[in-house]
């Protein structure tokens, strides 16, 4: 399990790293402008995606009061993107450094709605990064709809050629 959380870990943030510089080369006008999808704007749809990892990342962690980053966030496009990096190498430092027990272990935790769910840790991680590659097909989507540059294959597969070439 561990080889394959690494992998996706790895390709995460290298998928995420893809589009951040994608969406950063953008004047702010057009990071926020609005657009139809599951989050209203380039901008949201990032935050949505730290808000994800960060909530996530606090669960595993097994704070009891987890904070939502975009509740505060003020920052513009090029501090999201570093925040969004900085959530993405925290995850790939904890899959490189964790034992098989950490990804089987089993925990409990609240959701956003206050009911208390029981996950294992490697189950959590491959909703997170799988959760992350759904959003980001509608960031290319939502480029695509601001006139953005195309944005290059960010497809696993693409990444496994980059990483065994």
């Amino acid at each position: 399990m561990k080889e394959l959380l690494l992998s996706y870990a790895q390709y995460n943030a290298w998928a995420n790293e893809a589009l951040l510089g994608a969406i950063c080369a953008l004047p702010a006008e057009q990071q926020e402008r609005e657009l139809v999808s599951s989050f209203p704007s380039l901008r949201r749809t990032l935050l949505h995606l730290l808000d994800a990892a960060s909530i996530w990342w606090q669960r595993v962690q097994l704070q009891e009061k987890v904070v939502r980053p975009s509740d505060s966030f003020g920052g513009d496009g090029d501090a999201l993107a570093l925040a969004l990096k900085k959530i993405d190498a925290q995850w790939l430092e904890f899959v490189q450094k964790a034992g098989e027990h950490v990804l089987q272990h089993e925990f409990i935790y609240l959701d956003s709605k206050r009911v208390q769910h029981k996950s294992v840790t490697g189950h959590v991680l491959q909703h997170l990064f799988n959760h992350a590659t759904y959003h980001r097909g509608q960031l290319v989507t939502m480029l695509r709809q601001v006139g953005a540059p195309t944005v290059s294959n960010t497809d696993y597969i693409a990444w496994s050629w980059k990483k065994h070439a």
